[in-house]
């Protein structure tokens, strides 16, 4: 597994912002959206490409597309839809699928309450998109879940993580050069709520303002 926390002023200029409690939830999302394009032009940068014939205006040239199969991104809901059109943007022929899954709160247990993908995935690059990496379970299940749909290789973008669900992840796919994590920042531990401190609160409550 690879690891990649981007070292970038705008970058870390965004998180800073989102960690304000005083952050209304419109500025919120347009930072999270901006901060999600940044960090995808770090996670792209293997995704498979071909070389394509380009006609321009005074001569024939070689160009780059994607190759095939396109991309596939995928939220987990309900927090990584609020990063979904800043990668979509970036890639904007990539296909979306969608995950729900759920911590439960006393048990920490993932639920998988719904999908949207397709049946067979093989051959795909598939881009995970979750807000925050807290005890890592979430990530871990959704990982499990796209390899065993066929996923060549699965990239993850967080804003911030923590230790534990960092250690979580490498415990279990540290040796698997399939899996790339990419993140805005890497705090420094999680509470007894198994909330990432300092972290940025709730971010699905923080984009959407609702309760769980």
């Amino acid at each position: 597994m690879r690891v990649q926390v981007v070292d970038h002023p705008l970058v870390a200029h965004k998180v800073s912002v989102l960690r304000d409690k005083n952050t209304p939830s419109p500025v919120f999302r347009q930072l999270t959206d901006e901060l999600v394009t940044l960090l995808a032009y770090e996670a792209t940068r293997e995704v498979r490409t071909t070389q394509i014939e380009v006609q321009t205006p005074v001569a024939t040239t070689t160009g780059t597309a994607f190759a095939k199969p396109t991309p596939l991104v995928v939220p987990i809901l309900r927090a990584g839809l609020g990063m979904l059109e800043g990668m979509t943007r970036l890639v904007p022929t990539a296909e979306v699928g969608f995950l729900g899954m759920a911590r439960n709160d006393t048990t920490l247990d993932i639920v998988t309450y719904a999908e949207r993908l397709p049946d067979d995935l093989t051959g795909r690059q598939v881009f995970v998109l979750d807000p925050m990496l807290a005890t890592g379970g979430t990530l871990v299940e959704s990982i499990k879940f796209l390899f065993e749909r066929g996923a060549s290789d699965v990239t993850c973008i967080c804003l911030i993580a923590a230790p534990e669900g960092l250690d979580r992840l490498e415990e279990i796919y540290g040796d698997d050069s399939r899996v790339h994590l990419v993140l805005g920042a890497l705090d420094e531990k999680l509470d007894e709520n198994a909330y990432i401190v300092p972290g940025l609160g709730d971010a699905g409550d923080r984009l959407y303002g609702l309760a769980h």
